[in-house]
C-alpha cells in the first residue's frame, strides 16, 4: 500500500457526521480525518464482503477462542460422563434395595423432570428428603 499514490476526492458530508468524526479520531489513534476514514472504508469494505472473515479477525483470536471452546467441550464431557457413571452406580444399588412398581416410577418420572425445570437442575437432596417424608 505503500507504492500507492492517494487520490483527492471532493467529499460531502453533514456537519453533525463530520462532528462525531472529530470526536472519535483520537480514540482510533488517527493523524487525520483522511485517515480515519480510509480505515472506515476499510473496515466497512471487510465487513460487507464478509466472505474471508478471517482477514478481519486476527487468526490468533480465532485460535485462541478455538482452543477454549475446544477443552471447555471436553472438560464438560467427562465430566457428564462421570456424573452418569455415578448416577447408574447409585441407580443401580437402589434398585436392589427398594420395591417399586412401573406406575410409581413413571409417576416419580414426571415429578422429577417437572422439579428440575422449575429449579433450573439445582434439585437438593434436602428439598427430595422433605418430599419424601410428607412436609
Amino acid at each position: 500500500m505503500s507504492e500507492e499514490i492517494k487520490t483527492r476526492i471532493p467529499l460531502w458530508l453533514y456537519p453533525s457526521t463530520l462532528e462525531g468524526l472529530d470526536a472519535i479520531i483520537q480514540k482510533d489513534n488517527c493523524k487525520s480525518r483522511s485517515e480515519f476514514i480510509e480505515n472506515a472504508i476499510r473496515f466497512y469494505r471487510g465487513y460487507i464482503s464478509a466472505e474471508d472473515g478471517m482477514k478481519y479477525l486476527p487468526t490468533s483470536i480465532t485460535s485462541a477462542m478455538s482452543g477454549i471452546v475446544s477443552s471447555s467441550e471436553k472438560r464438560m464431557a467427562r465430566l457428564m460422563f462421570k456424573l452418569s457413571v455415578e448416577m447408574s452406580m447409585m441407580m443401580n444399588i437402589l434398585a436392589t434395595t427398594a420395591d417399586v412398581d412401573e406406575n410409581t416410577l413413571r409417576r416419580l418420572r414426571g415429578k422429577c423432570v417437572n422439579d428440575v425445570k422449575k429449579s433450573v437442575g439445582s434439585v437438593t437432596f434436602e428439598d427430595v428428603v422433605k418430599f419424601q417424608k410428607g412436609d
